[in-house]
């Protein structure tokens, strides 16, 4: 979920920008069942799970670099993507790197503070 708050928390510091990214290229069997699905349409799989697997080391990078300035989580995330070289592309995820204390409405009981 990317939101900006999370709940039953305050943002006690911002850390500042934390970023992952990845350059992927494609490959020949992509590529081959790609021009094969451009004939009768469809989803291209292949490219589906490449843009999986970017996605996932990204985020992985993004979190490992915000658990690196002691943050408790991170807010605004975002991705972009970007063509590098003919048949290579970056994932860029980035977001704000933020220090946590808990709110003091989440100390009501149960069923209060709505």
């Amino acid at each position: 979920m990317n939101t900006e708050t999370i709940p039953g928390y305050e943002i006690e510091q911002t850390l500042g920008i934390v970023q992952g990214n990845t350059i992927r290229a494609k490959n020949v069997g992509r590529d081959i069942a790609a021009s094969f699905k451009n004939l009768v349409g469809g989803e291209l799989k292949g490219y589906t799970e490449l843009l999986t697997e970017a996605r996932r080391e990204a985020i992985e990078r993004m979190l490992a670099q915000a658990q690196q300035l002691g943050a408790d989580a991170v807010v605004n995330v975002r991705f972009t993507t970007s063509a590098v070289a003919s048949g290579a592309a970056e994932l860029y995820a980035y977001g704000t790197a933020v220090r946590l204390s808990a709110s003091p409405s989440s100390a009501a009981a149960p069923g209060e503070g709505y």
